[in-house]
């Protein structure tokens, strides 16, 4: 190869690498984009006001997901004080939510919900509290958030009852990103904010 040709060959590929430079330049597309673990199913349960709410309100909405309940004197308390603590960063961003089901919808009807989120000085327009039936709860937490094990999803529903401490994110697409944080870790809980951060930046 003559060195005429080796010195187009050098131009032309400094020029495509100019050339992406600048196309993405000021854009996070360069960037390692956060996993694509699951995709939300569609539903429909009632919020602590009793009005319906359905998967559409996930659309165009950085969302984080849990499940607690309001009687529990155990790791429900520490996963909503680090819940709190997200939703005292984000409560401001006009494309974040958050959404809390209860595991325990026997209990947990809209206005015991209405009552634990005022107790908690929330505004519920930004963390919204879910009850509904509970195959349906836990379905959704199996299959769409990935926050509990399939597998225990063998025995009567009667029988279940479902306490898990994980998060899920969920993006403006309803599809589940980055991983499934243990909401009862520092680290991840860290992790976690500066993911629910890169959504919000990417428009």
């Amino acid at each position: 190869m003559s060195k005429k040709l080796v010195g187009y060959v050098l131009f032309f590929a400094l020029l495509l690498v100019g050339f992406y430079y600048f196309l993405f330049k000021g854009t996070d597309n360069w960037k390692v984009q956060l996993p694509i673990l699951s995709y939300v199913q569609p539903f429909s349960f009632t919020n602590q006001d009793g009005n319906k709410f359905t998967d559409k309100e996930l659309l165009n909405k950085i969302t984080v997901v849990e499940y607690f309940f309001t009687t529990c004197k155990g790791i429900c308390p520490k996963l909503n004080t680090h819940m709190k603590d997200i939703y005292s960063i984000y409560k401001n961003e006009p494309d974040f939510q958050i959404v809390s089901h209860t595991c325990n919808p026997g209990t947990d009807s809209a206005p015991v919900l209405k009552k634990y989120a005022d107790s908690l000085g929330v505004n519920t327009k930004i963390w919204v509290f879910l009850t509904g039936r509970k195959d349906s709860l836990y379905q959704m937490a199996r299959g769409s958030y990935l926050l509990d094990d399939p597998k225990n999803n063998v025995e009567k529903m009667e029988d279940q009852f479902m306490h898990t401490q994980f998060f899920a994110l969920i993006d403006r697409k309803g599809k589940v990103r980055g991983k499934i944080y243990d909401g009862l870790k520092a680290l991840e809980i860290e992790q976690l904010k500066q993911d629910i951060s890169k959504l919000l930046k990417d428009k």
